[in-house]
């Protein structure tokens, strides 16, 4: 069983591939509930336009938004120069980089998620909180957020799941640099492209399936917990 033995170039593709997926699952997090907020229960013109914008990673070749992202967040980019400059905050050729680029690849998963737990809850308990003089912050704390709370948590493993398996846009946005960004399926690529890496590529493939797995069952069983707390309510 040598051959399932990690190395640690390996072991370092994982940790930043698991470091990377993490900020950008709760960096998304904060915008993915306000917009999901918005097209839950916003009436306005435009509503399409944007949940179009919001849905746009997925429907596009992962390599132009990557692609996009460098134009925008490279170092001479009208966006990223002036971080660059006054912040020293850098994204192309960094792992910040790639936690922005998993963070948008991303972005809709979570938003889908925490839209629908939105939609589906029940007004008329708002509605109740209110009457009884409870504000609407308070509402949104005390009733809503409690209801939505299993969506937002599928949303987070579906975004963390995302970003885990995300290759196009990083590798455009950020390269393949061991030990700086070559995560976790640019390793797999990376080995692919060498004699004997097989073995390799293997070992890295079955740490992604679990992972991917893993997430996918806790999502769906949150899901279903959500449901029954709906139809309970």
């Amino acid at each position: 069983m040598d051959w399932l033995v990690l190395s640690d170039a390996e072991w370092t593709a994982i940790c930043l591939s698991l470091r990377v997926s993490v900020v950008a699952m709760f960096a998304s997090l904060p915008l993915a509930l306000g917009i999901a907020m918005i097209l839950a229960r916003g009436r306005f013109w435009g509503k399409s336009i944007l949940n179009g914008i919001v849905h746009l990673p997925l429907v596009l070749p992962p390599v132009v938004t990557g692609f996009l992202l460098l134009v925008l967040f490279g170092k001479r980019g009208p966006i990223g120069a002036p971080l660059a400059e006054y912040t020293g905050l850098v994204f192309s050729f960094r792992w910040t980089g790639a936690a922005l680029a998993c963070a948008i690849m991303a972005f809709p998963l979570m938003v889908r998620s925490i839209r629908l737990s939105i939609e589906a809850v029940d007004r008329r308990l708002e509605q109740a909180a209110a009457t009884l003089g409870a504000g609407p912050v308070w509402v949104f704390l005390t009733v809503t957020l409690p209801l939505v709370l299993p969506g937002i948590i599928a949303g987070m493993i579906l975004a963390f799941a995302k970003a885990m398996g995300e290759f196009g846009a990083t590798i455009t946005f950020v390269s393949n640099i061991p030990g700086e960004t070559q995560t976790l399926s640019s390793a797999i690529y990376t080995f692919t492209q060498v004699p004997g890496g097989d073995a390799g590529a293997f070992r890295l493939t079955i740490f992604s399936i679990v992972i991917s797995m893993a997430a996918l069952m806790v999502s769906e069983v949150l899901a279903n917990l959500a449901a029954k707390k709906v139809d309970v309510a």
